[in-house]
């Protein structure tokens, strides 16, 4: 009788690994084909400063990233607001949006990037600040549900712009990506990691385009970004 039972929970343990195996592989699996759609999309919209130049777009857009909290940059943003003002200069817009998280008074992303792009020489009141992006969909969604952005440049590392890109096509954005310096630092394993399983949320997010976490009335680029 207990031979019995073992080899009904022998059976059962092996039935048992050979579904977890089968499930891990399916979604391994998915995980690979949304990202390799995701990355597709993308393809030949990831320009260099040079082929950006003149392009004249409604803005260019700055995807935040942390601050410190002393409200420094850190790298990988300096590196972002950097690209930003090469852009600029370059004749790629007359206009910067800053999006980032400032959903409280003791954290900002925004206002140290227009700070920083403003001391490397940007007029001030080319910068625009978006505080409710709070993540990549809400910030090219409010990018063109609030400032009236069809055409843009969107700043951001490589290794997300491609998820950028994909939900601006979803949104009905015409935009082409510039890419930030890569900071190759332990780190980047980790992102990578996190990134792969961000394309998968936000391919299924796009499928319905909900609004952003915050909306409000429109901002116009036209006007003077210090009132922003």
């Amino acid at each position: 009788m207990k031979e019995q039972q073992k080899k009904k929970m022998l059976r059962f343990l092996w039935t048992a690994a050979v579904i977890v195996i089968g499930l891990c592989t399916l979604m391994l699996a998915v995980v690979s084909i949304i990202n390799t759609i995701v990355k597709q999309a993308a393809e030949g919209k990831i320009v260099s400063l040079e082929e950006a130049a003149g392009m004249d777009a409604d803005c260019i857009l700055v995807l935040g990233a942390g601050v410190r909290e002393d409200g420094t940059l850190t790298p990988m943003l300096t590196d972002r607001v950097n690209t930003a003002v090469a852009l600029y200069q370059s004749g790629a817009s007359s206009r910067i949006l800053m999006s980032g998280d400032h959903g409280s008074e003791d954290y900002n992303e925004v206002g140290p990037m227009k700070a920083a792009a403003a001391a490397a020489g940007v007029p001030s009141e080319a910068i625009f600040l978006d505080h409710a992006g709070f993540s990549t969909y809400d910030s090219l969604y409010r990018a063109k549900e609030i400032f009236g952005a069809d055409k843009i440049v969107i700043v951001t590392q490589e290794y997300h712009l491609y998820r950028a890109l994909y939900i601006a096509q979803a949104l009905g954005i015409e935009a082409v990506g510039a890419a930030a310096p890569a900071r190759n630092d332990i780190g980047q394993v980790y992102r990578d990691l996190r990134e792969c399983l961000a394309r998968v949320k936000d391919f299924v997010y796009v499928m319905e385009q909900p609004e952003a976490a915050v909306m409000g009335e429109p901002i116009s680029l036209e006007g003077n970004g210090d009132e922003t």
